[in-house]
């Protein structure tokens, strides 16, 4: 029986807790059906396509690991086949911790994330820095984007997965974050009347919203 692709993060260890949580057999079942894929197809092709973000994961020779968000126009990280995945490391901090990390350790991890639709995908693989490849740069570059390009990231993928979207709230971290705002800002009107202003009209609610946020 071939190898499951999911077998890349459900090690023995793993399998072992999902034995004696109780999910060990609906996991099985989902190998025994194909389960992971390890190739792009249309699904993954589209969901990068209006991808602006993502967080990379590496880690160092000794297991420690490292996340970093890398943001971009939409479609900024690219496919070059169907399992290789590119992206242009523009100028930042020169902390250069991802590109230590891989030096000695070359397996990587892509976690991409759509809020509004409540929908993940995580992507594991092996990744490597292409230094002085003018044509591999010119081929990645989005010429709207105003940054200097140093190099590319090159992603090999072993395996991805989704994940659906009832396992998330329907709110973005943003959303949720104005939620406070927007609730003492609807309670203005309120106490409108011990305001030495209250002959004033009441503005608009959007009015009231933008007022607040731009504080």
């Amino acid at each position: 029986m071939k190898t499951p692709v999911s077998d890349i993060a459900f090690t023995p260890s793993v399998k072992t807790q999902q034995e004696l949580k109780g999910s060990r057999k609906g996991y099985e079942k989902m190998e025994e059906t194909g389960g992971w894929r390890d190739q792009v197809d249309s699904d993954l092709k589209a969901f990068l396509a209006e991808r602006d973000s993502f967080y990379l994961g590496t880690a160092s020779a000794d297991g420690r690991p490292y996340i970093q968000h890398r943001g971009g126009p939409k479609g900024f990280l690219k496919i070059l086949d169907a399992s290789t995945l590119a992206f242009v490391d523009y100028a930042g901090n020169r902390q250069y911790i991802s590109m230590g990390n891989l030096s000695e350790n070359n397996q990587a991890y892509i976690f991409l994330m759509d809020y509004p639709n409540r929908r993940r995908i995580k992507i594991w693989g092996r990744a490597e820095i292409i230094e002085n490849d003018p044509e591999l740069l010119k081929r990645l570059l989005d010429d709207d984007y105003k940054a200097r390009p140093e190099r590319v990231f090159v992603f090999h993928i072993e395996a991805w997965d989704t994940t659906v979207p009832n396992t998330f709230s329907r709110a973005s971290p943003m959303k949720r974050s104005l939620r406070p705002l927007k609730n003492s800002n609807n309670a203005l009107p309120n106490s409108k009347k011990n305001s030495p202003h209250s002959n004033l009209p009441t503005p608009h609610p959007s009015f009231r919203m933008q007022w607040i946020i731009t504080l």
